[in-house]
Formats: structure tokens, sequence, C-alpha cells
């Protein structure tokens, strides 16, 4: 059997920096950070980090009622991202109700603040009959997935992925095998996620995240920095068109990508720590998928979200497979860690950047970590160079590991 090939021809988000792919490259540009106290979550006993970088919810009532009232915040978001991607690709309306559209999108869970007012409401007296039967919805696992098929009619393939900071690009990875197994053409992918005390706080327990910088938003997260010390949680949506390959030159589409290669794995190791070994795995069998070999990679979008061992084991790896010649950065300093929305939305950066010759640092980047050396750092400014080839990075609680291999035509 042939595998079809596969193009990415639509990028859609919704990040701390606003709505639209533009916004989020133009706040990057600018090295500004959306990392902001957050007024209130000091109310959360033994809550350390106080810090998260927020989305703006915003013109919402232009999704009819009827369908945003099974929608919480991430849903929203995701929504929106998915209609800004469609609108992107160029697709006719028709392609969304052909039964060869569907989407896969991912979150860590359903909607956080829906999660917590639900119980905060049926707890005092175990009374569901305060519950509305909307909140349902909101709270599913797939709630995303769920609201972006019905809001645009979708009545292929949907499915969502939960594999908390990897979500997004398992989703992606998913679409993918979709397409060039030729059960669908079109499949929008990517994640969904929404700020609470309750998602900052299941890090913070784990002293996983940054507390040292309250008091100065902007220097924090600091990946691969001497001084990290820890993440700090965003919110958002990125979804991406995934579409055939063919169908896609036919129509003359703009097409921002093909997606090479993809391959997820699990360490079967330690349930919270990083393992490089895993991450070398994952890297090698993504390459081999796409058929390259590492220095044939131009950038490597590192998943590096400033935790100490996050970091360390990624840098190790990156080291171990590509040495010291491949450019890297994270982006998660300018709009923290969106978690299951984060590849799709910093991928979507990335790419938008490769086209413009750009290659983004590390904001807070100041001094490189000793554990983190030995790889090639961006960092201080963008990178000007000609690249095609980007390696994505994303590695989730339970040794999970996924990594997506594209090229720019």
């Amino acid at each position: 059997m042939k595998l079809r090939r596969v193009a990415i021809t639509g990028m859609g988000c919704v990040s701390p920096f606003g709505r639209g792919v533009v916004a989020l490259t133009e706040g990057i540009e600018a090295g500004r950070s959306a990392v902001r106290f957050m007024e209130g979550w000091n109310q959360y006993i033994g809550l350390r980090s106080l810090l998260a970088a927020p989305a703006e919810l915003k013109d919402e009532k232009l999704i009819p009622r009827q369908n945003r009232r099974s929608m919480g915040r991430m849903s929203i978001f995701a929504v929106q991202a998915a209609m800004d991607a469609l609108a992107d690709s160029g697709l006719d309306a028709a392609a969304t109700t052909s039964g060869r559209m569907g989407c896969v999108v991912g979150s860590t869970t359903g909607s956080a603040i829906s999660i917590s007012q639900a119980f905060e409401t049926m707890l005092p007296d175990r009374d569901l009959t305060k519950l509305s039967s909307m909140m349902f919805f909101h709270c599913l696992s797939h709630t995303a997935t769920m609201n972006v098929a019905q809001s645009l009619k979708l009545n292929g393939c949907v499915m969502a992925t939960s594999a908390a900071c990897a979500s997004a690009l398992q989703a992606m990875g998913t679409g993918y095998d979709i397409i060039r197994l030729g059960r669908q053409d079109f499949m929008l992918c990517g994640g969904a996620e929404e700020l609470h005390p309750t998602v900052t706080g299941s890090f913070d327990v784990l002293f996983a995240t940054s507390a040292r910088y309250n008091d100065d938003p902007r220097k924090t997260p600091r990946p691969f920095d001497r001084d990290r010390d820890g993440l700090v949680c965003g919110e958002g949506s990125g979804i991406l068109l995934l579409e055939d390959y063919e169908h896609a030159v036919k129509r003359n589409a703009r097409i921002y990508a093909e997606v090479l290669g993809y391959h997820t794995c699990s360490s079967g190791d330690h349930v919270s720590e990083s393992n490089r070994a895993a991450m070398v795995v994952c890297m090698r069998e993504a390459l081999n998928g796409a058929g390259l070999k590492p220095d044939q990679v131009d950038y490597i979008n590192a998943h590096a979200t400033a935790t100490l061992q996050g970091d360390k084991e990624e840098a190790e790896a990156i080291r171990e497979v590509f040495g010291d010649s491949v450019p890297v950065s994270s982006l998660k300093g300018y709009i923290g860690h969106t978690l299951g929305a984060s590849a799709a939305i910093e991928l979507a950066a990335s790419l938008e950047g490769m086209r413009k010759d750009m290659l983004y640092p590390t904001l807070n980047l100041g001094q490189v970590s000793p554990e983190c050396q030995g790889i090639r750092h961006v960092m201080n400014a963008p990178e000007r160079r000609a690249a095609r080839v980007v390696v994505k990075n994303s590695f989730a609680f339970g040794g999970i590991s996924a990594v997506l291999v594209c090229r720019i035509p």
C-alpha cells in the first residue's frame, strides 16, 4: 500500500498574545513576555507559583449560542482556532461536510474551570440537581474536539488525545497517520487548554513550577537557563489543517509545510521524571520515518519547559542525536507552557518564523545551565537563516514522548 503525503495548509491559534498566528509571532518578535501575576490565586493555600500566561476570551458570542452552551473556555479557544485554520486553508465549505474531513484535538483534561465549579457547586450538600445539563459537556475529556466537530458540522473521523503536554503533538501525528492511510483527506489537529489554579497546582505539588519570580513575572520561565526554577502555565489553542498533499497541490493551496515523520513512545520508567533515553528513541524514530539524517535538520523547537530535570534530559537527548550543530530554542519563555495546546501553537510560530528565514530565540535564556550545554542554543536575538526542516518535540507525564518532523517546500 502506497502511503499518501500530508501537507499543512491552514493554521489557527489563540495564544496569550491574542487571536491568530500573526499576533503570536508579533509578540515573539517583539521579545515580549505574556506572563503576569494572577490576582486572587494567593487564596489557594499552599500554591507557591502565582504566575500564568492567560489568553483573552474575546468574540465568543460570535459562536451561535446553541453551540456555545456546551463549551467551556478552552472549547471556545479550540473552535476559534479551528475556524481560523479552516479559513486560512481556503477550502470551500463543502469540504467540512463531505465525510472526508475530521478532527483530532487534545487537552490535559476537560474544562478545568468547569470541573472546579461543578465540584464546588455539588459537594457542600452532595446535590446533583444544582448542576446544569451543559456543565457535563464542559467537563468531558473530549470536550474540545467534540465542540469543534459540532460547530463546524464535521462528519468524518473525530478523536481526542489526552497525554498532558504531548496531547497536541499526538493529535497532529494521529491526523497525519489517518490521512496518509487514506481514511480522510483533511484533518483539523491540535490542542486546547485553559488556566485555573488547580492546573498550576498539579505541577506545583511536584515542585515543578516557577515560584522564585512572583514579584518579577517577565523573568520566568527560563528554559535551559542556569537560574530556571520551573514552568509557568499558559492557555489557548492551536489547530492546524492537515491535508492530502496531492489534493493541496491540485487546488493550488498554500502549503506551509509537509509532515515527513512522526513517532510517539513511552519510557515505561517513571511517572513524572523525564527520560533522556526515551527522548532519544523518539527523535531517532521520527527521523527514520521522515527518511532524514540528523544533519539534514535545520531547527529543533524544543519542549523545554524550564523544569530542572526536563530541560537537562532534553538537552542531553538532543546532544546525543544531533550533536551541537542544529539550532535549538524553546518558545515557552514568551507564552508559558500551554500544556495540551503547546505543540500546535509552537509549531505554528516556528513555521511562520522559518517562512521569514528567522529562528526565534529562547526568551530569558541569559546563561546556559551547565547541564544544558553542548547543544546550539538560539539566544539573545533571532537567528537569520534559511531553514526548511524542523523537529518539534513534546514530552509529557508518564514518560510519554512525541516528535514531529516537517519540511517547508
